[in-house]
């Protein structure tokens, strides 16, 4: 069974692995095909109009099975590695773990946000950033510019709260946990943190970083711990609404998933705590 540790708590020797098998994805050219899908659903998905993966009820599942289509990637270089998640709700340091050299790398310096150290800088060699929106081809980033914070736990417990998933307009106006925690409304939990790494993060082709994954692994490990707290709450919209992608029905580009397939987490992953 695959187990997501907080990155926080891995050893030297998964943090290498799990490098080494993204910098074969990369090398292969793999990597770069997700970061087109997602910059492709980035652009699409609008609050008038049919969407999917952001701005919907089905951010959350589309989210899911994009990250287990990731995780088996990197399984198919390394069967030992599994997705690590970060809790910046509890580790939200410009100096943690996740930025050294060993790992992600650093923030990007000042003038143009490019990564200056660890396996992803430019000056690797290993990380050309081919999909972009921009001209530079190197990895940006700017942790906590301009003063921007991330949620504090306090905030992520008044979202786990909410007992409704969804509700109409089914978009970034909605009300309900779902839009709370993808951060259109309230606190603003998922679009906040994307703004606060900055550089790439910030952008459609928000996977050309690889922390990415790991933003994405807690709020998909914080949905799982909403619907432990909320049994009787499920998927909205069931049936019958334009626009969005309601319960059985089939999520784009995959031809055989729907929400209602990615409910439970648990056949495919466990998560350490």
């Amino acid at each position: 069974m695959t187990v997501r540790k907080n990155q926080a708590s891995l050893t030297a020797e998964e943090k290498r692995r799990f490098v080494a098998a993204l910098l074969e994805l990369k090398r292969s050219g793999r990597y770069d095909a997700f970061v087109t899908t997602h910059n492709a659903f980035i652009v699409s998905d609008t609050d008038h109009g049919g969407r999917t993966g952001h701005r919907s009820p089905s951010f959350l599942p589309w989210h899911r099975r994009f990250l287990l289509e990731f995780e088996r990637a990197l399984q198919s270089v390394d069967a030992s590695v599994a997705l690590p998640y970060w809790d910046w709700s509890t580790d939200g340091s410009v100096r943690s773990s996740l930025w050294a050299p060993d790992f992600l790398g650093g923030s990007g310096r000042s003038r143009d946000g490019r990564v200056m150290d660890g396996p992803f800088a430019a000056s690797t060699g290993n990380w050309p950033v081919t999909v972009r929106v921009d001209g530079r081809a190197y990895l940006r980033r700017a942790l906590g510019a301009g003063g921007r914070t991330l949620p504090t736990r306090a905030e992520v417990e008044s979202v786990l709260s909410m007992d409704t998933y969804d509700m109409p307009p089914w978009n970034s106006g909605s009300d309900g946990f779902r839009n709370h925690l993808e951060g259109w409304r309230g606190v603003d939990l998922h679009n906040r943190v994307h703004v606060w790494v900055g550089g790439h993060m910030a952008t459609g082709v928000s996977p050309n970083d690889p922390v990415f994954w790991l933003h994405h692994a807690y709020i998909d490990k914080l949905w799982a711990e909403w619907q432990r707290r909320h049994p009787g709450s499920g998927y909205l919209p069931t049936a019958g609404t334009p626009d969005v992608v309601d319960l059985n029905e089939t999520m784009r580009p995959w031809h055989d998933t729907t929400p209602a397939d990615l409910l439970d987490h648990t056949p495919h992953y466990a998560f350490d705590a």
